[in-house]
């Protein structure tokens, strides 16, 4: 500001001094002096104005930087190509896992209750071998509990990403759903009520319900 005002008091001083403003003659020198002034007394201003455009742009381009750094620390393409992948394997076997375990234990348990006792020495023989079967079945739990745990480590190591990236980004919720997919599965979970099942210790226990019909 004050480069400004240095400046248009000095042009203001050489209107003066070549007459401008009193008899109205204006020579070609006197034009080139004036114009000579002006570009030297703004020559300050100009400079500043660049300085500050300048560190500007630099503050921009580190932001930048900074963002694609960010943006890269997500391993986007490596969780989308190889994680998240893995991760949906490791649930399907763990259901497929869990539906074998089922099904061979409910045989097994009808063989033994449909099973005739009259031979006790036959009888002892089939329980006695279905229930070595259902104890094999029963081995998946240790299996099924490493593939789990694999995928909570993949959602752990997505989650630290991302809450980083947020961070550091200064990334605040938006209100609302990313798109109609999720809002219509949301209303669909809220409409049909499905909320289940609860974690232990939470939601409405077996002796609330028991209570709410006994009071009816």
């Amino acid at each position: 500001m004050a480069n400004t005002e240095s400046g248009a008091a000095r042009v203001s001083q050489v209107l003066e001094e070549i007459g401008i403003g009193t008899n109205g003659d204006i020579t070609v020198n006197e034009i080139l002096s004036l114009a000579q002034t002006m570009s030297s007394s703004l020559s300050s201003v100009y400079r500043a104005v660049d300085a500050s455009i300048q560190r500007e742009f630099r503050e921009i381009a580190s932001y930048i930087e900074a963002m694609k750094t960010d943006i890269a620390g997500l391993q986007a393409n490596d969780l989308k190509q190889t994680h998240l992948p893995t991760a949906g394997k490791e649930l399907d076997a763990v259901v497929e896992a869990t539906e074998e375990a089922t099904n061979t234990i409910m045989e097994c348990a009808e063989a033994i209750m449909n099973a005739d006792d009259a031979d006790h020495d036959a009888y002892k023989a089939l329980v006695d071998e279905n229930v070595m079967k259902i104890f094999e079945a029963c081995s998946f739990q240790d299996i099924t509990g490493q593939r789990i745990t694999k995928v909570v480590e993949t959602l752990r190591m997505i989650d630290d990403r991302v809450s980083r990236f947020a961070q550091r980004m200064r990334v605040e919720d938006s209100e609302g759903h990313a798109n109609e997919d999720e809002a219509s599965r949301v209303r669909r979970r809220k409409d049909l009520l499905l909320d289940g099942p609860q974690a232990r210790g939470e939601g409405v226990s077996q002796d609330e319900v028991d209570d709410l019909f006994s009071a009816a």
